[in-house]
This record gives structure tokens, C-alpha cells and sequence, in this order.
């Protein structure tokens, strides 16, 4: 019975409470909002009285003005004329701004820019009165201030437009000044109805704040006063209740305590907070790293390790997950320099409503972290091994090619020239006087002679071409898609996109070279292609040809099982080479539509 009578007096509470700061802060807010529009009303107003000043000066200042002008015309002495010109220019300078501070705002002179429509509009109406008779008052000024003696008769015209224009300048201006002041009356007469709405509805909100705050608010006391004195009742019986939670929670402290030592003994176990300083650490803990149980002024971090990177990390660790909690495996170091491997768990939890820490439990899997470290290592050396191997391997490869190439170069160069020197002599030795044999004899001769000539081109370039080790790759790129586009008649195009003329080592140069050969024969052998485009492009890390083709096309996926025809062992060869200068090879095809290698080579 007790607890819900002290709900029901608190949540009464809780309510009266609320309604009184509803009262106040409701009042409060209405003096607040009243006080600040009369306010912003009153700001308003501040500058109309020096509005109506300046404006109904500026009737005062025109009449002067031309009363000084006109005295011009009467005034023979050269001094007082002088003094009666600077008088005019002073006066001119005030009423002209004036005139522009009415109409655009003026700090100096007090004067907001805010006029209503009704005076701009009879502004528009004045202002060509206004610049008829500054103009001639400027014009007169500077007559008499570069000519002195000047006639009066040379400035009477501007004196008449001044005079003429004085009274229509004074009417409507005396029209603007009416207007300031009728607004500056609708001003003050809107303040007084604002107050009395404000008032009026200021004592609205207090008969309401009467009728459904403090009248209820009242009844409420009473009814609370009634529930404390049967709460007092209640509470005797809620201290002998207390007493007997009290034994419950010693008892339960005492159970949790045993735990704790549990825990002590049979985990590696620890409290800390979430910014790394200890709040306690378990027995095992303490005894695997030789530190205290209680550390307060130490780090984590710092207890777990020596080395200055670990720590780091495990510091790096704490604050990223300390508040979602991490597990996973870290490594320690203890203070003799002995490596040790934990799997740990960092779970965040909070002893009170204002104190949060970080449970750290964890198990020691050093010996099973060394094996694995151990296997990993075993497997990595065992891989760099083969791959070492395999270089060796492809490194031998592609020298015994280059090598027999040149020997096979050297014996067709040699053979078929000493075929040629052979013919030659047989042309010298034909007997010119049996013009009908001999000329038989020596056209045949001659086409044998041109079919070996050209065999001897062709052989030798394929095999070793000198433009490869005189110029670089991209003259002898050049010159064997020449070659091959004028000895097989299909169209072979290169194009070197972005200038690239970089001398490269010869053996990246030589398995460039054959890459790109092999695939171009490739697609003039297998492909029935018409059209090959080999495109050549760098950047400042990778150098990338491009071999097209728009023949018949393949499926890439059978090509890996092929060795002895189609390409297949060719593919094989060109995929050892691109390995051997550590680039990269793409194969595109589509059965019907052409063939794409991509060589992409590490420039550095």
C-alpha cells in the first residue's frame, strides 16, 4: 500500500510542480514579448522626431538660400561678395544633404532609411525642383569662384531659375514634412492600442492561471496533506522492510566477493576505466606480468607491454571500442622480454549511474599463436621459393629462344647469301651472244633472286630486328607492323597515343617485343582478321599496349587447355614472358566480333 500512495503523492507533486512553472514561465513570457514589441515600436519612432526636424529645416535652408542668392545681385563689394558666395556654398552643402540623407539614411545625421510609399512618392515629385535649383546654385558658386569680377548679367539666368523654382520647393516639401508628421501621429496612436492588448490579455492569462492552476493547485495540497499523514503510518513498516533487504544484499555481496576470487584465480582478469587507468587487476593477471593487484596510477597498456608500438595499439584499441566492446587476440610483452600471445575481450559495463568501466578477460594462447606464426612463416618461405623457381625457370626459357633465334638468324642470313653470291656468278657467266637463252635465263634468275631476297627480309626481321636494339621498342614496334602490313596485305595500324619514347631495359624490351609480335601473328594466322590496331599508351607508372583485332574471335576459357594449336602454346610462351617483367596480361575475345590483348608493364 505504501509504494503506490507515495507514487501517487510524488507524481502530484511532479504535476503541481509543472503547473507552477507553466504560470510563472507563461507570465513570464508575455511582460517578455510585450516589453519587446513596444520596444522594437519605440525604435521605430526614435528617429521621426529628427525626421520632422531635418525635413522642415530643409524649408528654412531653401528660403536662405535664395534670399542670399538674390542678395547677389545687389551686392557690388568684392569681399562681402566673397563672403556672401561662401555663405551660399555652406548652406547649399547642408540643404543638399539633407536632402539625399531624407530619402537614403544618414548615421551622422541620425536619419534611417525608411520611408513610406507616400514619401518616396513625393520625393520622385520633388527632387526635379530640388536639382534645378542646386544646379544653378553650383552654377553661380563656380562662376563667381573662377571669375570675380564677372558681370551679374552672366549668372541672372540661374538666379531667376532659383527664385522661380523656391516656391514650388517650399509647397511640396512642406507636403513631406505633413506627411512625417501624420505618420509619426498613426505611430504613437498604434503603441497605445498594442498596449491595451497587451494588458488586456496579460490579465487574461492570469484569471486563467487562477482558474485552472492555483484553484486546483490548492485542492491538490490538501489531498496531499491527507496522504503524508498515512504515509507516516507506512513508513515503519517500510523501515522494518529495509532492514531485511539490507541482510539480502550483505548476504548477496558477500556470494559476488567469492566469485570475484574465483575469477582472480582462474582468468586473466581486470577492471579498468575507459581512459586506461587500472582499477584493479586479477591474481593471474598480476603474476604473469609482475605487477600489483591494485595499480591505480598505471595504464593498461603500460602493464601489458614494454615495447612502445604494442602499446599503442592496445591503447588504440581501448579507445575505439570502449564503448562497443572488442574480443580478439593482442600481443604482450612482459617486463624480461618474453612474448606473449592473448585472446582477449574488452566488454564495457557500469558499476553506478555514473561510473562506467571496462571488464578485460582474457586466456594465454602463446604456444598456439607461435604455431601458427610458425606455419604461416613456412608458407610464405615455401611460396617464394617456387616463384623464385619459377623465374628461373622462365628466365632460362626466354634466353634459349633469343639465343636460338640469333643462331637461326645468323645461318638463313649466311645460307641464302651465299645462294645469292652463287647466282650472281651464273648471271656473269651467260653467254650474252644467245640473246634468246640468255634472256630467259636471266629473267628466271632474277625472280629466284627476288623471292630469296625477300625470304631473307622477312626471316631476318622476325627474328631479330635491329630497330629493337638501335631505337627501342616503339621504332621497332613501328617497323614490324610495316613489315607485316606490307608482307601479308592486311590493314596493321599503330598508334602511339601518348608519345611514349622511354628506353627500357633490353630484356623488358625483347619480351615486349615478342609479346606483342606473337599476338599480332596470332591474329593474322588464327584470326582471318582484316584490320589490326596495336595502340600504345603510358602513364606515369604502367606503359600498356593494345592489340585489336576485328577477325572471327574465340572462347578465352578453352584457350587455357589448348597447347598445340589455335594459338594455344603461343598464348603460353606470351604469358610466360609478360610474368617474367612482372606485368600483367588480359585476354578478351568474343566468337564473331575480335580479339583484345592488354599488356600492362611496371615502368618503375
Amino acid at each position: 500500500m505504501t509504494k503506490p500512495s507515495n507514487s501517487l503523492d510524488q507524481r502530484t507533486f511532479d504535476k503541481l510542480r509543472r503547473l507552477y512553472i507553466i504560470a510563472l514561465g507563461t507570465i513570464a513570457v508575455s511582460v517578455i514579448v510585450s516589453q519587446i514589441l513596444i520596444r522594437i515600436h519605440l525604435s521605430g519612432q526614435e528617429s521621426d522626431s529628427t525626421v520632422i526636424n531635418v525635413a522642415g529645416r530643409q524649408r528654412m535652408l531653401s528660403q536662405k538660400l535664395t534670399k542670399d542668392i538674390v542678395s547677389l545681385a545687389s551686392e557690388t563689394n568684392l569681399e562681402n561678395k566673397r563672403l556672401l558666395k561662401d555663405k551660399i556654398k555652406a548652406t547649399l552643402h547642408l540643404w543638399e544633404l539633407s536632402h539625399y540623407a531624407l530619402q537614403n539614411g544618414n548615421d551622422s545625421l541620425g536619419l534611417p532609411k525608411k520611408n513610406s510609399p507616400k514619401v518616396i512618392a513625393k520625393f520622385k515629385l520633388l527632387n526635379p525642383v530640388f536639382d534645378t535649383i542646386n544646379t544653378a546654385s553650383k552654377s553661380i558658386i563656380d562662376k563667381i569662384e573662377n571669375t570675380p569680377l564677372l558681370p551679374i548679367t552672366l549668372y541672372a539666368s540661374d538666379i531667376e531659375k532659383v527664385k522661380t523654382n523656391e516656391n514650388d520647393f517650399l509647397v511640396m516639401m512642406d507636403d513631406i514634412v505633413n506627411e512625417y508628421d501624420i505618420e509619426a501621429d498613426e505611430k504613437v496612436e498604434w503603441l497605445g492600442q498594442l498596449e491595451l492588448w497587451l494588458t488586456a490579455l496579460t490579465l487574461l492569462i492570469l484569471l486563467g492561471e487562477f482558474l485552472f492552476i492555483f484553484w486546483p493547485a490548492a485542492k491538490s495540497v490538501k489531498s496531499t496533506l491527507t496522504n503524508l499523514l498515512l504515509a507516516e503510518k507506512q513508513a515503519k513498516k517500510m523501515a522494518f522492510d529495509a532492514d531485511e533487504l539490507s541482510n539480502s544484499k550483505e548476504k548477496s555481496i558477500k556470494e559476488l566477493r567469492a566469485l570475484s576470487r574465483a575469477l582472480d584465480d582462474t582468468l586473466l582478469f581486470a577492471r579498468i576505466l575507459p581512459s586506461g587507468n587500472v582499477v584493479h587487476i586479477g591474481s593471474k593477471f598480476s603474476r604473469l606480468f609482475k605487477v600489483p593487484k591494485f595499480n591505480e596510477s598505471g595504464m593498461f597498456w603500460n602493464i601489458l607491454s614494454s615495447v612502445e608500438s604494442e602499446q599503442l595499439a592496445l591503447e588504440s584499441l581501448i579507445s575505439k571500442f570502449k564503448k562497443t566492446g572488442w574480443q580478439g587476440e593482442v600481443k604482450a610483452t612482459t617486463k624480461d622480454n618474453k612474448d606473449i600471445w592473448l585472446e582477449m575481450a574488452i566488454i564495457p559495463y557500469s558499476p553506478t549511474d555514473e561510473k562506467s568501466e571496462l571488464l578485460i578477460i582474457a586466456s594465454e594462447i602463446t604456444e598456439r599463436k607461435t604455431g601458427q606464426l610458425e606455419i604461416h612463416r613456412l608458407t610464405a618461405q615455401s611460396f617464394e621459393e617456387k616463384m623464385n623457381q619459377q623465374k628461373i625457370i622462365s628466365s632460362k626459357i626466354i634466353e634459349n629462344q633469343e639465343k636460338e633465334q640469333n643462331r637461326i638468324a645468323k645461318d638463313v642470313h649466311d645460307g641464302i647469301g651465299q645462294m645469292l653470291t652463287g647466282l650472281k656468278y651464273n648471271l656473269e657467266s651467260i653467254d650474252t651472244k644467245d640473246v634468246k637463252k640468255a634472256t630467259a635465263k636471266i629473267e628466271h634468275l632474277k625472280k629466284l633472286t627476288t623471292d630469296i631476297i625477300k625470304g631473307v627480309r622477312t626471316a631476318t626481321f622476325n627474328l631479330t630486328p635491329p630497330e629493337l636494339a638501335d631505337h627501342g621498342i616503339v621504332p621497332a614496334i613501328t617497323k614490324l607492323t610495316q613489315e607485316l602490313a606490307r608482307l601479308t596485305g592486311k590493314n596493321i595500324v599503330f598508334f602511339n597515343k601518348t608519345d611514349f619514347s622511354l628506353r627500357l631495359d633490353s630484356l623488358t624490351e625483347i619480351n615486349i617485343y615478342r609479346i606483342t609480335q606473337e599476338a599480332i601473328n596470332n591474329a593474322i594466322k588464327y584470326a582471318d582478321s582484316t584490320h589490326i590496331l596495336v595502340s600504345l599508351s603510358h602513364s606515369e607508372n604502367i606503359l600498356s599496349i593494345v592489340i585489336d583485332d576485328d577477325g572471327k574471335g574465340f572462347e578465352p576459357e578453352k584457350i587455357k587447355t589448348v597447347k598445340n594449336a589455335d594459338g594455344g602454346m603461343g598464348m603460353t610462351f606470351m604469358r610466360e614472358r609478360i610474368k617474367y617483367i612482372d606485368g600483367r596480361l588480359f585476354l578478351n575475345s568474343e566468337l564473331g566480333v575480335g580479339t583484345r590483348v592488354t599488356l600492362n608493364i611496371p615502368l618503375s
